[in-house]
C-alpha cells in the first residue's frame, strides 16, 4: 500500500506545477508583449490553428461518408468567399454550417 504522505506529496507537486504553468503567462505578460518573436507568432498562429482544425475536420468528415468530400468542400468554399467579400465571420460560419448540414442531410437517391 502506498503511504498517505507520499500520495499527498505527489498531489501537492502536481498542483504546484499546474498552478505555475497557468500563472506563467500572467507573470511574464510584460515581457511577452514586447518580445518580437511573440508578436510574430501572435500574427499567424491563430490562423494556422484554425486552418489545421478545418483540414482535420473536413478530412475526417469526408472519410465517413460514401458521397465523398463534396459537401465539405462546398461549405468551406462558401465560408471563404463570404469571409473574403463581407468580412463578417458570423455570417460566413453560419452560412457554411447551414450548407454543410443541408447537404449532409439531403438523401441522394436516384
Amino acid at each position: 500500500m502506498i503511504e498517505a504522505g507520499y500520495v499527498l506529496g505527489v498531489i501537492g507537486a502536481m498542483a504546484l506545477v499546474t498552478f505555475a504553468l497557468r500563472a506563467l503567462p500572467f507573470v511574464a505578460a510584460q515581457w511577452l508583449v514586447k518580445h518580437a518573436l511573440v508578436q510574430r507568432i501572435g500574427e499567424f498562429l491563430p490562423l494556422a490553428i484554425m486552418v489545421l482544425l478545418l483540414v482535420h475536420s473536413v478530412v475526417g468528415s469526408a472519410r465517413e461518408h460514401a458521397a465523398g468530400p463534396w459537401p465539405e468542400l462546398l461549405a468551406v468554399a462558401i465560408v471563404v468567399v463570404l469571409q473574403w467579400r463581407s468580412r463578417n465571420p458570423l455570417l460566413s460560419i453560419l452560412a457554411g454550417t447551414l450548407v454543410y448540414v443541408l447537404l449532409r442531410n439531403i438523401p441522394l437517391t436516384n
